[in-house]
């Protein structure tokens, strides 16, 4: 049986708007009762991308910690980077609050690695395919697993879902899972934005994980356990 979380309080930082509505379905299945403090700046993800690839702005960790701070001063019992591109800021801002942080990506890269040594990356964002591998990366050597990795980047997919049109978003994804499943053991859909692709991957060749599903299952389990 389920505790009662009413009485928590669950913090996010996103770095785009975007990630707001990407979550909510996430949220209503394995958090409803938790109180949400959103908090973004869409500059971070405007400035990561013009940084380029692999290049993270030192203001935007400096605004992690700042944003986390501010969380924890609020009453967070749990904060939670909503960001991909930008997911090592976890780890540098976890020394400077007592809150416990999580990111939204790491579970699915654990489970990812537990599950295959072929492990696809599906990417929407140049920008996050850096800061992504490196955590996939991070996740192998932890478990001391041996991966090999196929990252394959579609930005039309991301193009289509910042417009609004998430049906191409889908189809352009539902390709390349398509595609990339012939390659690899299991896949990672390294944005949070890709959850959005879940109901359409009923019937894979290989298990499709999204960060969605994992990211909330492990902020519900780490409520559950303070």
């Amino acid at each position: 049986m389920k505790q009662n979380l009413s009485e928590k309080t669950l913090g996010i930082i996103h770095a785009s708007h975007i990630t707001i509505k990407a979550m909510e379905p996430y949220i209503e299945r394995y958090i409803p009762e938790v109180q949400i403090m959103h908090l973004c700046d869409d500059t971070i993800q405007r400035d990561n991308i013009r940084a380029g690839a692999g290049v993270i702005p030192k203001v935007n960790y400096y605004k992690f910690a700042q944003y986390a701070h501010n969380l924890e001063e609020a009453g967070a019992d749990l904060i939670l980077l909503a960001c991909s591109t930008f997911n090592y800021a976890a780890e540098l801002g976890r020394p400077l609050v007592d809150t416990p942080i999580a990111q939204i990506d790491r579970p699915m890269m654990e489970l990812a690695v537990k599950n295959g040594r072929k492990i696809g990356l599906l990417a929407t964002l140049a920008t996050t395919v850096p800061s992504s591998e490196r955590l996939l990366d991070i996740a192998a050597a932890e478990a001391k697993a041996s991966i090999e990795r196929k990252t394959v980047l579609c930005p039309e997919a991301f193009e289509a879902y910042s417009r609004g049109d998430i049906a191409r978003h889908n189809e352009i994804l539902v390709d390349a899972v398509d595609k990339l499943s012939k390659k690899v053991d299991c896949i990672v859909m390294a944005q949070l934005s890709m959850s959005a692709l879940a109901p359409d991957l009923k019937d894979t060749a290989v298990p499709v994980y999204n960060s969605g599903e994992t990211g909330f299952q492990r902020v519900r389990q780490m409520l559950e356990q303070m």
